[in-house]
């Protein structure tokens, strides 16, 4: 199992460099220690949140308000709809934005809640090409610690974190293969999706 997540990490971070390659901005400028602050910052937050015994609405409104404090949400989204972005128009793009932020957010607050009783902790960080990998461990209860690793870049205008691996997960080869598979249900239809992610649980 660690073999398979090691190699999925690997092929990941491939991934994840084209995908960095890719985002707007000017060249890359930020260092390790930026990179590590804005995670810090981050975890801090999932860390207070997983701590604080509210309800799980609660708990999925506040990891909501750390993905657009800390995430590049509309380079994830846009890389999320993959070919079918560039068809789509401003206001598609935008609609599509605000329903997947709240999915992907109640997706992942689902993830971090079983944290409950745990806390993620800040390792360090290094300069991977064109941005930061800053990694963190997860501390659960009767569970073994794993790796939690978050992609920072600048190239949106702000230090952002733009992918995630949890478990040696690829957040977004795995959101990009997840939404194309429910736009292809849908006929390729962006609005449908857009209403369906709205409704989602």
């Amino acid at each position: 199992m660690a073999i398979e997540h090691t190699r999925r990490a690997t092929l990941g971070m491939v991934a994840a460099g084209a995908a960095a390659a890719a985002l707007p901005g000017a060249a890359f400028a930020l260092s390790p220690a930026e990179a590590q602050k804005l995670i810090d910052a981050a975890v801090a937050d999932i860390n207070r949140v997983i701590a604080s015994g509210r309800s799980e609405s609660a708990m999925y409104r506040e990891f909501e308000k750390i993905f657009v404090r800390y995430a590049d949400v509309p380079t994830i989204a846009r890389y999320s709809l993959g070919a079918a972005a560039r068809g789509a128009t401003s206001g598609q793009l935008k609609a599509y934005t605000g329903a997947y932020t709240g999915y992907i957010s109640r997706k992942y607050g689902k993830r971090f809640r079983e944290f409950i009783g745990g806390r993620l902790e800040v390792n360090g960080a290094r300069a991977v090409k064109n941005f930061v990998e800053v990694q963190a461990t997860a501390h659960l209860r009767g569970e073994a610690p794993f790796a939690v690793v978050f992609l920072v870049s600048d190239r949106s205008g702000k230090n952002k974190f733009f992918n995630m691996f949890v478990e040696g997960v690829n957040m977004l080869q795995t959101e990009r293969a997840e939404i194309g598979a429910m736009l292809d249900r849908r006929g390729g239809d962006i609005d449908a999706l857009t209403r369906d992610l709205q409704r989602a649980g």
